[in-house]
């Protein structure tokens, strides 16, 4: 009986300790996502790399022009020789999400040597082991990445996990930045996909902006 009341008095004490470790993970994990996408890391490095969104026929998305924005202003700026595109295609589709991307920018006068398209991968996770599968083929260590703001602390993480030294700039001028209820909702998405991420080490369909 002493055993049964005592299993009684501390299990919601077990309970309440439980939620409030949960509530203390989301939220540092949703202060870091939007602490970081109000950051601009931007540094000399090996590459640009361009994380990939929807497009339409080989035309990017709003979401996607506007990270091929940012990429190309960092090019002309001198950040890296080069810019990656990433981003594979759905069933049906002429143009993968990278091709879209490297006509975009051959098309704004960067040259097709200074564009790498790597068009594997149908989800972040996907088109970072891409990435640095060819980086470690070509000597390459270093990567800013573009992509929206809320996208970076997952997409950074992931990077580094692949072995790169990854720094973000995001591109705050697109859709996802657009309103503050739009904010909050990406903050929310992204929160729980670096948590999904840290746990199962995998992307989530609800949590990857290259799919929209």
């Amino acid at each position: 009986m002493s055993r049964s009341r005592a299993a009684l008095t501390w299990a919601p004490r077990v309970v309440v300790g439980a939620l409030v470790i949960a509530l203390l993970l989301v939220g540092g994990t949703a202060a870091r996502v939007w602490w970081l996408g109000r950051v601009d890391e931007r540094t000399p490095t090996d590459m640009i790399l361009v994380l990939g969104a929807a497009q339409y026929d080989g035309r990017p998305s709003p979401v996607l022009e506007a990270r091929l924005e940012h990429a190309l202003a960092l090019y002309r700026q001198g950040v890296a020789p080069r810019i990656v595109t990433v981003g594979g295609s759905a069933q049906g589709d002429q143009f993968s999400e990278a091709e879209s991307g490297d006509r975009w920018l051959t098309d704004h006068g960067v040259p097709n040597r200074d564009v790498l398209p790597i068009d594997e991968g149908r989800d972040t996770l996907g088109s970072f082991e891409a990435v640095g599968s060819v980086a470690r083929q070509r000597g390459w260590t270093s990567a800013v990445i573009v992509s929206d703001p809320w996208h970076s602390l997952r997409s950074r993480t992931m990077a580094r996990d692949v072995g790169l030294d990854a720094t973000t700039s995001p591109a705050k001028g697109g859709p996802v930045s657009q309103t503050r209820r739009t904010q909050f909702f990406y903050i929310v998405r992204e929160t729980a996909g670096l948590i999904y991420y840290h746990l199962a080490h995998a992307s989530s369909d609800f949590s990857d902006p290259g799919l929209q």
